[in-house]
């Protein structure tokens, strides 16, 4: 299997796990030599950066040498704190469940899909038209998400228990493709259990590809805590690999975050 990663993913993933401790802006050229250690050209990175600044992800901004470089606008950097409870946090597991019952205009339909997809970005599972379902942990992230998309007009939240008619186990197989958020899971930890073994079993790795190797895993594995949110683990098949890809990636973080971060200081 060939692991996929876009150059604009890449860059949203550097800048969650080095980019906010790096002194001011990160300097375009520092852009470059960083991601270009990941596999990624000059002009494909000044491309993503441009795509990524219309988005507003990030700002222009002068580097401390004066040179031009970028920031993380207040938004993404909200994302990004978002998703380090869910990236590096054990994975939580809520009894009760958080309900987004919503409803948009005809003539607004673009939001409706716009609402659909942040949902489903955020975890929830359908249980049926304008009604979708998560774990209440989410509660928080989801709340904060609605608002900066100006959204909660269409919104209404409820938490509370599933009382049946069906198993809950049964109905959260119906709300949630469980087949494939293991197979995503399996996925990953065939790219990277035995990138894993292989530092377990040899020496440190240098500086640049500790750095290489955590950035890749971690651009892979962040996408798994918003696809699978953190269902109660009764509710889930008892070989549920999960578990499993958890822990291989929090040990990659523990063995090559520290040791990457040397090869990012300017």
């Amino acid at each position: 299997m060939v692991e996929q990663h876009t150059p604009r993913s890449l860059i949203v993933t550097f800048y969650g796990a080095y980019g906010r401790a790096f002194p001011g802006p990160v300097p375009v050229s520092a852009l470059v030599r960083l991601l270009g250690a990941a596999g990624v050209d000059a002009p494909s990175v000044r491309s993503s950066v441009s795509r990524l600044k219309r988005r507003g992800f990030l700002l222009p901004a002068r580097a401390e040498d004066g040179a031009a470089g970028y920031e993380l606008s207040e938004e993404a950097r909200q994302l990004l704190e978002d998703g380090d409870g869910r990236i590096y946090g054990a994975p939580r597991r809520s009894r009760e469940w958080l309900l987004a019952v919503f409803s948009v205009p005809e003539q607004e339909r673009a939001k409706r899909h716009l609402l659909r997809s942040r949902l489903a970005r955020l975890g929830f599972g359908a249980v049926a038209p304008g009604v979708w379902i998560a774990p209440a942990h989410l509660h928080g992230e989801t709340r904060r998400t609605l608002d900066r998309l100006h959204l909660t007009p269409y919104v209404e939240l409820f938490r509370g228990a599933h009382l049946g008619f069906a198993p809950t186990a049964e109905a959260v197989a119906r709300w949630w493709d469980l087949a494939a958020l293991a197979k995503q899971h399996e996925e990953f930890l065939d790219l990277h259990e035995p990138a894993l073994r292989a530092l377990q079993q040899g020496p440190a790795p240098t500086a640049e590809a500790a750095y290489r190797g955590y950035l890749l895993a971690l651009d892979t594995w962040r996408r798994l805590p918003y696809a699978d949110p953190g269902l109660p683990r009764d509710l889930l098949p008892a070989d549920w690999p999960g578990d499993r890809a958890a822990a291989v990636f929090t040990e990659l973080h523990t063995r090559l975050r520290d040791i990457g971060a040397r090869f990012v200081e300017p």
